[in-house]
């Protein structure tokens, strides 16, 4: 049903044509509801984007569905309410919760490198200034409302969501919209049956959608195991007297490397070492995983909730947190062989800049990427062969090990995708393919047809659709 014949829209203000700045706004009359509110990162003419004016003026916009707390679905929600935003951020609980910390280390990062910028003298803007600062992710924060899985609830006229689990990070959902009577299903970003802590994605509901709006990071490709052997590199690395960096993205990422180091070290693949989780965000995000396996939390799978209660699957032993800046700076350049694991995942900003610029220059050293590296990121040009990258206002040597492990990816790939595309009872009226490079989202697009028949699309920015 519409309103004085209104016809309910769809446009995709981030995440078309790239990877990132996952944003869509629905509208009919004077009802606007945005799915998620991410940050553009990556390529320089991406992040300018964070900058420019947004299409719609945010008072306007009545609620905001957050699919989940990686910072290119929840970055800008700071500066959406900073512009005049005053609804409300609906989410699942432990989506809050790790949002929490993202927006608050987003902001604070954001704020030095304004200062450090400033003090070096390398920025074009005079004086450098942050996209947003910590009070603004403070009233950010606020607004969120947590919202329990698999119960359908109103935020706005003739607008309904049920969030269900996606198997993505901790708190992750797909979300089940009904929208002025059109039935629409977001993937947000969709996990994978292998996860070593998370159920598996739930299938789509039974039902007739006229329209799925689906990523596709991986896309145009399937995972395949690695050329580089994860313990074999670690191994090799710290027998030459070296050590092994992890930039691991926080909230999840942390969690599986450290996993996966526990059962290599108490089966005795690995030597065991020190091993610093050196990101404030990652030590918040692991207490949140602690909480959820206590709790016994349903996103949990069933074997590790009765395994793990009271105890914590992340450490083998030898786990070093490092929560200061002072104890972050012990490992800078570590003289005795350890594994540390320090966020950015991409190396784009946080702690891991200070080790990389330490560790790069060493050929004793291994860098170890486990997870994807967009294009324009530090990490994207190390794993593509850069022998040197800019940190800093300096540019650093490339003489470290540099290796990509793909086994850690939670981010579905097309045959999985398709997989959880194809659970739904009736052919969609209509798909469209987001959150992908350019290519990746096409070539899943054209998948979309030659394999299931439905009529798909992968939008460019800015574009709108008619539901």
């Amino acid at each position: 049903m519409t309103t004085n014949g209104e016809q309910p829209t769809i446009t995709f203000l981030g995440a078309a044509g790239t990877v990132t700045g996952s944003r869509f706004l629905l509208s009919c009359g004077e009802t606007n509801v945005m799915v998620d509110c991410g940050l553009f990162q990556g390529l320089k003419e991406l992040r300018l984007k964070n900058w420019a004016p947004l299409a719609i003026d945010a008072a306007k916009i009545n609620a905001v569905l957050l699919t989940h707390a990686h910072l290119d679905h929840c970055g800008y929600i700071p500066k959406l309410v900073e512009q005049g935003y005053k609804g409300k951020i609906h989410s699942t609980k432990f989506t809050a919760k790790l949002a929490a910390v993202i927006l608050r280390d987003s902001a604070r990062i954001q704020t030095e490198d304004a200062k450090y910028a400033a003090k070096k003298g390398f920025s074009k803007h005079n004086p450098p200034k942050p996209l947003y600062d910590e009070d603004d992710a403070e009233k950010a924060i606020q607004k969120f409302q947590e919202e329990e899985f698999n119960q359908r609830i109103q935020v706005a006229e003739q607008t309904f969501v049920t969030f269900h689990t996606s198997g993505h990070i901790l708190g992750a959902a797909t979300l089940e919209v009904e929208f002025f009577g059109k039935k629409l299903m977001f993937s947000g970003d969709l996990g994978r049956d292998e996860h070593p802590l998370l159920v598996n994605p739930e299938r789509i509901i039974a039902g007739k959608f006229d329209a799925l709006i689906t990523e596709s990071t991986y896309g145009d490709r399937e995972h395949v195991a690695s050329s580089t052997n994860f313990e074999k590199a670690i191994n090799e690395t710290i027998e030459g007297g070296g050590s092994v960096l992890i930039p691991a993205f926080a909230v999840d990422r942390t969690e599986i490397i450290l996993v996966r180091i526990r059962e290599l070290m108490e089966s005795g693949v690995i030597k065991k070492v020190p091993v610093y989780a050196d990101s404030p965000m990652a030590l918040k995000a692991l207490d949140y995983y602690r909480q959820a396996i206590n709790e016994g939390s349903l996103e949990i799978r069933e074997d590790i909730r009765k395994s793990w209660a009271g105890r914590d699957p992340f450490d083998p032993g030898s786990l070093v947190e490092l929560e200061s800046v002072e104890q972050s700076k012990t490992v800078n350049d570590p003289s005795q062989p350890c594994i540390i694991i320090s966020a950015s995942g991409m190396g784009t900003g946080g702690r891991v800049v200070h080790h990389l610029r330490q560790m790069l220059p060493n050929s004793k050293h291994t860098i170890l990427f486990v997870g994807y590296q967009a294009i324009g990121t530090r990490g994207r040009a190390l794993v593509d062969g850069a022998e040197q990258v800019k940190m800093h206002g300096e540019l650093v040597p490339v003489r470290a090990r540099v290796e990509q492990i793909a086994e850690f990816s939670v981010h579905a790939d097309s045959n999985e995708l398709i997989k959880w595309l194809s659970s739904t009872s009736v052919a969609p009226g209509q798909v469209f393919v987001v959150h992908g490079e350019a290519g990746a989202a096409e070539s899943f697009s054209d998948s979309i047809v030659a394999k299931l028949g439905w009529k798909s699309h992968a939008p460019k920015d800015g574009e709108q659709a008619l539901l």
